[in-house]
């Protein structure tokens, strides 16, 4: 009878230690997503800057580029 309690001692031990290793992985998951979403929306902000920088800069043309000077 003493082998049963220790037994379910044991086993409970180990499935609190998995329980602990489980959370500070998904801890862990849980910052490396949230760096990412950060990331990403500072380069979506960024790629829509440089997208009306060019739309600025660029002048409309409706026909063809005429040829270089030296031509």
């Amino acid at each position: 009878m003493s082998e049963k309690p220790s037994s379910d001692a044991a086993r409970l031990d180990a499935l609190e230690t998995r329980i602990a290793h489980q959370d500070r992985t998904i801890a862990e998951l849980n910052e490396v997503m949230t760096a990412q979403w950060r990331k990403i929306d500072f380069l979506e902000r960024r790629l829509a800057q440089l997208r009306e920088e060019m739309q600025t800069l660029e002048p409309r043309r409706d026909g063809p580029e005429p040829p270089p000077p030296h031509y």
